[in-house]
């Protein structure tokens, strides 16, 4: 899983990692239970999968430093209110390849509540937006960050279930991204089986990894909540003015939602470097 480092002419500098979720998944008790450490029991309870440890490190150390990877300088963390062990573990980091700021989420109204709570921190400036509880391929974030306009990653169906650490039936109930000429037509949330089978096994999956200017934040101050009573960051991407590309990768993504996958994420990052 590690990429050389390289510091690549990015068009982005900043970006925005969603760690505040609830956890419900990973809070449940299973029977991965007896696989975790009492650290990565404690961390689980909490909800905070960003902070579970993998190794050496923390989820979000790795997180962390492909992002540094990909050319970015800037990172903030949507947390909770009660931030402070993500307050106590970036001074513990004192990283150096990047500065790391919080923006408070009160309540966790869903992503694009996420993404507005983190406007003043980030100012008038394009960002990358990804999730606390996955891991990305460097290739992947870079081709965000060197895009100019609105984007997202479509992860080629095949290639993650093959590389990643998520069952093909997980895949199977991602969001399709449908595309005609490079450009982002709908995204396909929780498709129907016979949905799934006529897109075929090369379907392009969205994993939550965008790029967005500062548009992003009119538009998830125009959405209504989601059946679900959420915020949605892609009523807020269907609710922008100007075009999304939307970027094919090939490629793995690691997913830590739920205890079982806490042993296999930590295998498959067992010989990737930090450096923050």
């Amino acid at each position: 899983m590690t990429e050389a480092h390289t510091t690549p002419a990015t068009q982005v500098r900043t970006a925005v990692v969603l760690a505040r979720g609830l956890g419900t998944r990973m809070r449940a008790e299973t029977g991965a239970q007896a696989a975790l450490s009492p650290a990565q029991a404690a961390a689980a309870a909490s909800g905070y999968k960003a902070l579970m440890p993998i190794g050496e490190h923390l989820l979000v150390d790795y997180s962390l430093s492909a992002l540094a990877d990909a050319g970015i300088s800037r990172v903030v963390l949507v947390v909770g209110p009660e931030h402070e062990a993500f307050d106590a573990h970036i001074a513990d980091l004192a990283p150096t390849r990047l500065s790391i700021e919080l923006a408070v989420q009160s309540e966790p109204r869903g992503t694009a509540d996420a993404v507005a709570c983190a406007e003043q921190v980030v100012g008038e400036e394009p960002f990358l937006m990804v999730n606390g509880d996955n891991y990305y391929p460097t290739h992947g974030l870079r081709a965000l960050a060197e895009h100019e306009g609105n984007a997202l990653l479509g992860f080629d169906r095949a290639a993650l279930v093959a590389g990643s650490n998520i069952p093909a039936e997980r895949v199977a109930a991602f969001a399709l991204v449908c595309e005609a000429d490079g450009l982002l037509t709908e995204i396909v949330e929780k498709p129907a089986p016979e949905v799934v089978d006529a897109a075929g096994e090369h379907a392009l999956v969205s994993m939550n990894a965008f790029v967005f200017t500062p548009e992003i934040f009119q538009a998830c101050s125009r959405i209504a909540p989601s059946p679900r009573g959420e915020l949605e960051i892609v009523d807020a991407v269907r609710a922008l003015a100007s075009p999304v590309s939307v970027l094919p990768v090939q490629g793995a993504v690691l997913d830590l939602s739920r205890r079982e996958d806490v042993a296999d994420v930590q295998a498959r990052l067992a010989h990737a470097e930090v450096a923050l």
